[in-house]
């Protein structure tokens, strides 16, 4: 895992080097440099060793001189490609670096090599014969890349405070990306903070020609449902779902460092970790869990459950209340474009737990969003029967009737969800899903920017992914929503900048291309099952964990930032903006009125990132 940066263009060595001074944590073990003044090409990297260390170094340039490569990521189908390609007559100088794999594959297939690929990867590609330079962002945007475009440079990184090293990139914060972070708890690419600064959205590829400074941008690959699967016996679907699985862990056991596996005690993880048991044995495999003071917050007893069912190497690091205060200002500031996710906590302190041990973890990020893991899905059928049967007036009543309840900052609380899917259904049922996950209501928006917010412009991305679907299954418009932006976009993003912080590379089975394009074959039902989420994996799981892990309610990696809100404990807010609007936010929060945990997070967040 690395850091690239770099532009064509106007400047000079000095600007690249404070660029990639920006992303050393996510390349500690070397940096190399291509300078190019006469051809205005100025390429940089940081590198972490995970693969073919000798021969990995970047930035790589092919024998002849005509291609050079910067990449972030890895590349888990590289050797086969490696194979296919020497058939065909490259000539490789390295020994197994995945690296060299995409200099020679785009000599071989050009744009659809990002089709050719299964992983995890930002890279970009100087083609010197064609003056021309290729990016491209892996399928779900494990992997980041920022870019600013203008007739003098083209600049790009790996995150956008090493962008913004570049003299020509602006500063003006975009309103419209701040509208839409009150109203996901993220920026949606291609969105970001800065005005006319923007990611290249996941599944994407972009094309810059030297010669004309413009720049051309396509999507070579989006998730779309088939249900083409439907009819085959279950138990054979259950059975290639299994295999696909393990297939996808043991490619992602293969490193020259030491591996490790996150274990949180959900299905998801524990899945992964007894996979990655059967292939490695428990010399090699530690895996890692983070526990929390706050009992209904905290999952250690079933991670313990896990490890000691199929024999893992377990550590376990308590996150105490003042431990998580200490450092929360510190990780806010480094987090690069902010996230109002409070997991982002015990995430960065889960890295930095594991990365004493191992260079590379498995994770089990992707399960929710494909398998339809999330309470919204489940919400779904009672929301539809609801919007179909109970008049608005009543609707109303209810509503009011529900916001007298006691507001509880137990994990998700009876309260809190039932709250949220009644603010939901205010709406149309395109707006369902981002209005009871969003930090404000629609309302709240209006107030806060003091003017009425178009919720089809800050809403536009969900709305996209809803509306253009393939299939008009709830389940599946649900999925598409939930992997267009919450994984993309906030899922990723944290676990990107928390492992990337502590120099740790985090990998994920579940978004493996061959187990992906099974699960989006599958019918609807082989994911959510009456109430039972995740169905397809708890059938295949059943050998493989204890029955308790099985049935087990789902439980995110939150934390108690409710309750620090009403009891004093977080550090002074610094908003950016309308005071008056926090002030009464946290009051009300505080006196129990209303639970504005979520809207007062992202304004914390926010204000540290500005002034970090």
């Amino acid at each position: 895992m690395c850091g690239i940066a770099g532009f064509f263009g106007a400047g000079d060595e000095a600007i690249l080097r404070r660029m990639t001074a920006r992303i050393a944590h996510r390349g500690p073990d070397d940096e190399a440099f291509l300078v190019e003044p006469d051809r205005g090409a100025f390429l940089g990297f940081r590198r972490l060793s995970i693969l073919d260390i000798a021969g990995g170094k970047q930035p790589m340039t092919t024998a002849d001189g005509t291609l050079t490569v910067v990449f972030n990521g890895q590349i888990y189908n590289h050797r086969e490609l490696r194979a296919e390609l020497e058939k065909r007559g490259a000539r490789f100088a390295t020994d197994h670096s995945d690296t060299e794999v995409l200099l020679h594959g785009w000599r071989q297939w050009g744009g659809d090599l990002p089709n050719r690929l299964n992983g995890m990867w930002a890279f970009a590609i100087h083609d010197r014969r064609t003056r021309k330079v290729f990016f491209s962002r892996d399928r779900f945007g494990k992997k980041p890349l920022f870019y600013f475009a203008s007739r003098n440079a083209f600049v790009f990184a790996s995150e956008l405070t090493a962008l913004r090293e570049h003299p020509a990139v602006p500063t003006t914060l975009s309103q419209r990306a701040l509208q839409k972070y009150f109203a996901y708890g993220y920026v949606p690419a291609p969105l970001t903070f800065v005005e006319n600064v923007s990611k290249l959205p996941a599944g994407h590829s972009l094309t810059l020609d030297l010669s004309t400074r413009e720049h051309r941008i396509e999507r070579y690959w989006h998730y779309q449902p088939a249900a083409e699967l439907d009819g085959r016996p279950e138990a054979e679907l259950i059975e290639e779902f299994s295999d696909l699985l393990d297939k996808a862990v043991a490619r992602r056991l293969v490193a020259d460092v030491p591996v490790g596996c996150f274990l949180s005690g959900g299905i998801d993880s524990s899945a992964v970790t007894a996979l990655a048991m059967r292939h490695t044995g428990r010399e090699r495999i530690k895996a890692f869990s983070i526990g929390f003071e706050e009992a209904t917050f905290d999952e250690t007893r079933y991670a313990r459950l896990v490890a000691e069912h199929v024999g893992a190497d377990h550590q376990i690091e308590t996150l105490s209340v003042q431990r998580a205060l200490d450092i929360l200002p510190d990780i806010a500031a480094r987090w690069d474009e902010p996230i109002a996710d409070s997991s982002m906590l015990p995430t960065y302190l889960l890295c930095q737990h594991a990365r004493k041990q191992v260079t590379v973890a498995l994770g089990g990020d992707g399960a929710d969003e494909l398998l339809a893991g999330y309470d919204p899905f489940r919400a779904l059928r009672y929301a539809r029967w609801y919007e179909k049967r109970v008049p608005k007036p009543v609707h109303r009543a209810v509503s009011l009737m529900a916001a007298k309840l006691p507001v509880s900052h137990r994990y998700m609380s009876f309260d809190f969800r039932l709250k949220r899917t009644l603010r939901g259904l205010d709406h149309p049922a395109h707006l369902w899903l981002p209005v009871w996950m969003a930090p404000l209501a629609p309302s709240e928006l209006d107030e806060l920017f003091r003017a009425p917010v178009d919720l089809d412009d800050v809403y536009s991305e969900a709305i996209e992914a809803w509306d253009n679907c393939a299939s008009h299954d709830p389940v599946e418009r649900t999925v598409a929503f939930y992997i267009r932006t919450y994984l993309q976009d906030d899922i990723l993003v944290k676990v990107d900048r928390a492992s990337m912080l502590n120099s740790l590379e985090v990998r994920a089975p579940f978004l493996d291309c061959d187990l992906v394009d099974f699960v989006r074959r599958l019918p609807a039902r082989m994911k959510l099952r009456g109430s039972t989420s995740k169905w397809i994996l708890r059938q295949c799981a059943q050998s493989l964990l204890p029955r308790e892990v099985l049935t087990r309610s789902k439980q995110g990696f939150a934390v108690p930032v409710g309750q620090w809100f009403r009891d004093g404990l977080m550090p002074p807010a610094l908003p950016a903006f309308n005071r008056a609007f926090w002030d009464k936010s946290l009051a009300v929060h505080q006196s129990g009125q209303s639970d504005q945990r979520l809207a007062l997070w992202a304004n914390w967040i926010l204000g540290a990132a500005i002034t970090g």
